[in-house]
C-alpha cells in the first residue's frame, strides 16, 4: 500500500508546486530579478511581491511540519528517516578552516 502510494505523492506535491511557481509569476526571470534587485529599492523599482509568495509559503509550511512532527508514522513511508549526523557545517569548512582562520590549502592536507 505504501509503496503505491509514493509516486502519487509525489505527483501531487510536484503538481502544486509548480503550479505555485506558475501562478506567483516566479517561471519570470525579470519578476525573480526584480525581486533580488535590492538595489533599487531607492528607485522604487524593487519589486516586493515575492517576499509574499515566500511568506505564504512559510504560512503553509510550518504547520505541516508542526503537524508531521507529531505523527508516528508518515504517510508514505514505513518510518520517519531522520540524518545521523549533528555536526553544523558551513560553506567555509569546506573552503578549509572552517571559520577558523585556515586557508584553502587546508582542503588538501586534511
Amino acid at each position: 500500500m505504501t509503496a503505491r502510494r509514493l509516486p502519487v505523492i509525489a505527483l501531487g506535491a510536484g503538481l502544486l508546486f509548480g503550479a505555485g511557481l506558475a501562478i506567483s509569476g516566479m517561471h519570470d526571470p525579470a519578476k525573480v530579478l526584480g525581486f533580488l534587485d535590492i538595489a533599487a529599492i531607492a528607485s522604487g523599482g524593487w519589486d516586493p511581491s515575492l517576499a509574499f509568495v515566500m511568506a505564504g509559503g512559510l504560512a503553509v509550511t510550518l504547520p505541516a511540519f508542526w503537524y508531521a512532527r507529531r505523527r508516528v508514522v508518515p504517510f508514505a513511508a514505513p518510518a520517519f528517516q531522520a540524518p545521523a549526523a549533528t555536526a553544523i557545517h558551513t560553506p567555509g569548512d569546506r573552503l578549509g578552516g572552517g571559520g577558523r582562520g585556515g586557508s584553502p590549502g587546508d582542503i588538501t592536507s586534511s
